[in-house]
């Protein structure tokens, strides 16, 4: 690990925390304030993910032909735009509109955010390739990963307890980590790419790429291994705001927001684990990993306390942590020898946030026919064992990196 990457870090570290906070945030705002819907958690969580879907093509593009650092930067600055209309909102615009118009604007003003951050996740696992070497690149995604997990749960806490206090001053402090954030990015060394970027049709060129992925099973699985584990993961993070105040009687956002911390400290545990369990050259034991997080799930059919379901949410996490780190590697190095580390990362994000919209998306159907929160956790966690064996189906033996890809002719 080397300079470049604590500067990556840090600059991770603050633009997460922001990242987690404003969700809270932005759902008291809907849910106090603005008295919205029982549909609203899931719009809202939606509303982040539709720049990932709709913009891949073009910010994998964008990351691949400019200095990732660079674009890491634009991507906070979207970001700092999105909670300072979050904010205008909240002090200047609510008052003088209907609550309808104030919550569409709600959803607009972190619907930006979301673009900041579909600019920005390209560039920040795209650049790993170009910071590390093949046998570290599993060991700075852990450490990119725990970053982010550690920022989570600061984030959601923190987020939590100023927004019980005052929802001003929760995102005066999301506007000042995207700055901070913002200012540690200039820190990050200026990489440049080393693939060709398209000069045709972008759209034509996502395209192929994508069947270029599908067609391989390594790609295939890493692609579609890391959409199974962030469908879940969103899916229980709606369905736990849910559940809780149902199963636990819990009241309050911070008490919501505890409950996420151990998922989060979870997942930072196995992402440290990961890099000394799996390798890249061994990616068929990940497939393990996945379906003890399916199985962890299931086991909220007996949690009534919220120390067992603390204990069941630090296991989903662990074992999520272990799936995701090792093929997130696994998928960086093979764009980043073939169509672009950038470009790679869009792809895996076109696919995971459309696997999070249609779970968000079913879950909020759901709660519209009165879908019971523990039946939910249940048919999440067989839908979780279920998409992990089909994703590993067909997957090759584990063998060399020569199994990985051709270096000679960069084909996957």
């Amino acid at each position: 690990m080397n300079r470049g990457i604590y500067s990556l870090l840090g600059a991770q570290f603050l633009t997460a925390f922001a990242d987690s906070a404003v969700f809270f945030v932005a759902l008291e705002v809907g849910e106090k304030q603005l008295q919205a819907a029982p549909w609203f958690k899931s719009a809202l969580q939606a509303s982040f993910l539709l720049a990932f879907v709709f913009l891949a093509a073009w910010v994998g593009y964008f990351a691949d032909k400019h200095i990732k650092s660079r674009v890491l930067a634009t991507g906070n600055i979207i970001k700092t735009a999105g909670s300072i209309l979050m904010l205008l909102l909240v002090l200047v615009f609510a008052e003088h509109m209907t609550a309808n118009v104030a919550t569409a604007m709600l959803l607009v003003a972190y619907a930006v955010i979301g673009i900041g951050a579909a600019v920005y996740g390209p560039a920040k696992y795209g650049i790993l390739p170009e910071l590390v070497g093949h046998h570290e690149l599993v060991k700075a995604n852990g450490l990119i990963e725990g970053s982010t997990i550690a920022a989570i749960v600061v984030g959601a806490v923190a987020g939590a307890y100023v927004v019980d206090s005052s929802v001003s001053w929760g995102l005066f402090m999301v506007c000042a980590l995207y700055l901070a954030s913002l200012a540690v990015t200039y820190l990050v060394p200026k990489t440049h790419t080393r693939v060709e970027v398209p000069t045709g049709h972008i759209l034509k060129h996502f395209s192929e790429m994508i069947r270029i992925f599908l067609t391989h099973p390594r790609a295939r699985f890493a692609m579609l291994g890391t959409s199974v584990f962030w469908a879940a993961s969103v899916a229980l993070r709606v369905m736990l705001l849910t559940w809780a105040p149902v199963v636990l009687a819990t009241r309050t956002q911070t008490e919501v927001s505890l409950l996420v911390v151990f998922a989060a400290i979870g997942i930072a545990i196995g992402s440290v684990l990961a890099s000394k369990l799996i390798s890249i050259d061994n990616l068929r034991r990940a497939r393990f990993a996945a379906y003890a997080m399916g199985v962890s799930i299931l086991l909220f059919w007996f949690v009534e306390t919220s120390m067992q379901a603390m204990t069941v949410l630090l296991m989903v996490g662990l074992a999520g942590g272990i799936f995701v780190v090792p093929i997130n590697a696994a998928l960086q190095e093979i764009g980043h020898r073939s169509v672009g580390s950038g470009s790679a990362v869009a792809i895996q994000h076109f696919f995971e946030n459309l696997a999070m919209l249609i779970a968000t998306g079913s879950y909020m159907v759901a709660t519209l026919y009165g879908a019971d929160p523990t039946a939910s956790l249940m048919v999440l966690g067989f839908v979780v064992l279920l998409a992990a064996f089909l994703v590993s189906w067909h997957l090759p033996a584990d063998s060399t990196k020569e199994n990985v890809l051709n270096e000679e002719n960069g084909t996957i």
